[in-house]
C-alpha cells in the first residue's frame, strides 16, 4: 500500500526551527533576529543572511502575543489554507502556525477547533495550520492534494526587519468571511490542469464531508417525529 505524502521538510522546518532568537552567525550585528525561514535549506535564518539565501525561498515569520504567524498571502502559495481561521493584524490577513491549546470547560453551542478545542468563528474548523494538517493526515493520510507547487517566494524590503507586534501595538480582528483558495494554475500542460482540479475537487470534498459531520456532532439538532 503506498502511503500519502505526510509532512514535506519546509512545513516541518517551520514547525520546529526557533525563531526570534539571535543568529550565532551574526551575533554583533544589529537586528540579528531569526525571523525568516529558508524553505529550501529548511532552517530559519536572520536578515543578515538573506544574501546567502538571495536564491531560495525566503518565509517571513512574524509574532503576535508570543506566538508565531504568517501572512496568509505567503502561505497559501504553498498550502491550502482553507477552513483555517486568520486574523487581521495591521491591515494584513495572518494565520497561526502551532496550536495553541484552550482548556474548554463548559460543552455549549459554538463552533471549536477540531484539535485544540479553541472557540472559533463559522465556518472555520481549525485555529492554525498545524490543526488544520494533522486533521488531515488522521482522516486522509495524504497531504498531497493539499500543497502546491511554489518555485519562488520572496521578502518584500518592508518586512525585513524583525519586531513583535504585542496587543497594545495593534488591534486583532477575526476575519469575517472565508476565501475560497483556488487551486495552482502552474502546469505544464492542460492533462497537469485536469488532474490538479480534480484532486483538489477530490479533497474539498473529504474536508468538507468530514467537516459536516464535526459540526453535526456538535450542535445536536433534534429531529422532529413524524406527522401521524
Amino acid at each position: 500500500m503506498i502511503m500519502g505524502i505526510q509532512r514535506p521538510a519546509w512545513l516541518e522546518a517551520l514547525y520546529t526551527q526557533k525563531f526570534f532568537v539571535g543568529c550565532s552567525y551574526h551575533e554583533s550585528a544589529k537586528k540579528n533576529e531569526k525571523n525568516i525561514c529558508c524553505l529550501d535549506c529548511c532552517t530559519s535564518i536572520c536578515p543578515h543572511c538573506i544574501p546567502s539565501h538571495r536564491f531560495h525561498r525566503l518565509l517571513q515569520v512574524r509574532r503576535y502575543v508570543y506566538h508565531e504567524v504568517v501572512r496568509l498571502d505567503d502561505l497559501q502559495k504553498l498550502i491550502d489554507c482553507s477552513s483555517v481561521q486568520a486574523y487581521t493584524i495591521n491591515s494584513a490577513k495572518v494565520v497561526f502556525i502551532k496550536k495553541r491549546p484552550q482548556n474548554r470547560h463548559f460543552k455549549g453551542a459554538g463552533n471549536y477547533c477540531t484539535s485544540c478545542n479553541r472557540s472559533l468563528q463559522e465556518p472555520y474548523i481549525h485555529c492554525s495550520l498545524g490543526c488544520k494538517v494533522d486533521f488531515v493526515l488522521k482522516h486522509f493520510n495524504d497531504l498531497s492534494p493539499y500543497l502546491r507547487r511554489c518555485n519562488t517566494l520572496t521578502l518584500s524590503p518592508d518586512l525585513l526587519i524583525p519586531q513583535e507586534m504585542g496587543e497594545e501595538e495593534t488591534q486583532s480582528t477575526i476575519v469575517n468571511s472565508e476565501e475560497r483558495i483556488s487551486w495552482s494554475s502552474a502546469s505544464s500542460g492542460s492533462q497537469n490542469n485536469q488532474s490538479r482540479i480534480v484532486r483538489k475537487k477530490r479533497s474539498s470534498d473529504n474536508e468538507d464531508m468530514a467537516t459536516s459531520c464535526i459540526i453535526s456532532r456538535r450542535k445536536g439538532i433534534p429531529q422532529r417525529s413524524p406527522l401521524s
